[in-house]
């Protein structure tokens, strides 16, 4: 009886994982078929495309759609822009919201469930309702910098970055993961003499690996995957995202191998990202508890 239940156990187990490999084999066919076509001239692109060729490395494979497509726009330019954009508004995202969500959670002050609620509220506004008003005060804002003050914030990092450093979906994140969190622990913390600020920095913020690296990936997304508003704002070449350095591979003659290189580029960030946080999130998952 144990041996056919334990064979039934390995059946189920083997199911599942075939289950889950065709279901990322399905997930990973487009990024094969972007990265096997970044390869190819666009004529013999276009014909692999009616076959399974399109997802082997068959034919007059080369770099030359690589070469081509830095040729065509500054992408060096473009990737490091959206790296700073998005790291530094993911990093600046994960500082305000949890401390926003951690008053929100921990402080008792007048007016916090309805000003939650006021936030909770902007969650069904859309950003093409508000771009316009923001895009006006944008252009009139002052910026003291070195060179004094200035006026008008286009055509500049901050104006990329400043606009998307709160936002409702993160603090509701922090604020559902810190209710879960022991009270135990935030009593005797106070009980011992420590300030809110302690609490935050020393309790709070190293249980919240999990909500931390789920935050950056949707931040990180978001951000870098911006195209409205770094249009509106950004006429200057040297201060364009990659996203809307694509619109260069759509101009004139249209390459699609080269957009299929420029693509797998700018890919590449996102991948990255993604797959370190997903090692902090199974390791924070594993490293987080608390101990009797």
């Amino acid at each position: 009886m144990a041996l056919v239940t334990s064979d039934n156990r390995g059946l189920r187990l083997a199911a599942r994982y075939a289950v889950l490999t065709i279901i990322a084999v399905i997930f990973v066919f487009p990024l094969v078929f972007m990265l096997m076509s970044s390869l190819k001239p666009d004529q013999q692109l276009l014909v692999d495309t009616t076959s399974f060729r399109a997802f082997l490395p068959v034919g007059d494979i080369s770099l030359n759609n690589y070469f081509a497509a830095f040729q065509r726009a500054p992408v060096g330019t473009f990737v490091m822009n959206s790296i700073i954009v998005t790291a530094s508004t993911v990093v600046l995202s994960l500082i305000v919201c949890s401390t926003a969500a951690f008053a929100f959670v921990y402080i008792d002050w007048f007016g916090r469930g309805f000003l939650f609620s006021v936030v909770l509220a902007t969650l069904i506004v859309p950003f093409e309702t508000i771009a316009i008003p923001l895009l006006l005060l944008s252009s009139k804002m002052p910026w003291i910098g070195a060179d004094g003050i200035t006026w008008g914030w286009l055509n500049t990092y901050r104006v990329q970055i400043v606009p998307f450093v709160a936002d409702a979906l993160t603090i509701f994140l922090f604020v559902q993961y810190f209710k879960d969190l022991p009270k135990e622990l935030i009593e005797a913390a106070r009980v011992e003499g420590a300030s809110w600020g302690q609490i935050y920095r020393r309790i709070v913020m190293p249980l919240a690996g999990p909500v931390l690296a789920t935050a950056a990936i949707l931040k990180f997304l978001a951000m870098y995957n911006q195209y409205l508003w770094p249009l509106m704002v950004v006429q200057q070449e040297s201060y364009r995202p990659v996203m809307v350095g694509l619109q260069y591979f759509f101009q004139l003659n249209r390459a699609w191998g080269e957009i299929m290189a420029y693509l797998s580029m700018i890919t590449v960030p996102v991948l990255a990202f993604y797959l370190y946080l997903q090692r902090d999130f199974i390791a924070s998952i594993a490293s987080t508890g608390v101990k009797g």
